[in-house]
């Protein structure tokens, strides 16, 4: 929970929330596994709290999604979670300067839109829209090199087979 980069506060609140819900619960005889019950409650609960919230921090959220109920990320795992924040960050910098700025202040520093407007000269209107381009062009950046990435394994493994 303390990786969740919420306060103390809210991570307290969090685990009241998930701890009433399972009290509720008419019955608890499904429950095969109650930590890891427990810990699947709290991370539902943490996902729609940063959903809901004006401003999702990408890394934030990455974390929280791919959290392990009983262990620690193997070192696989994090060199993937490594490589695959490189790589968002790779595509933010690849944008055009304008949306890369606004980007990178409103989903990494979490600025709201008036205040990236204000430092930048802007409208909060074409800070919207830049915010909108540039998600579009991240995800549509991310599935190219997803599929690039699946093509080169299906080439390596056809090289291998034919050995």
């Amino acid at each position: 929970m303390a990786r969740s980069r919420l306060s103390p506060e809210d991570v307290d609140e969090v685990m009241q929330e998930a701890y009433c819900r399972i009290a509720m619960l008419p019955s608890v005889d499904h429950i095969d596994q109650p930590l890891a019950y427990m810990f699947a409650t709290c991370r539902n609960l943490l996902v729609r709290r940063l959903k809901r919230q004006q401003v999702v921090v990408l890394e934030a959220l990455s974390e929280i999604e791919s959290w392990e109920d009983e262990t620690s990320p193997s070192p696989e795992e994090q060199a993937a979670r490594r490589l695959s924040y490189e790589r968002v960050l790779a595509i933010i910098g690849a944008l055009p300067e304008r949306c890369r700025k606004v980007i990178e202040l409103r989903k990494i520093e979490g600025w709201s839109q008036k205040e990236i407007a204000m430092h930048l000269g802007m409208t909060e209107k074409a800070v919207e829209k830049q915010v909108w381009v540039g998600v579009r062009a991240i995800r549509s950046a991310w599935v190219r090199a997803e599929t690039r990435s699946e093509d080169l394994m299906l080439s390596i493994e056809r090289k291998e087979a034919r050995r």
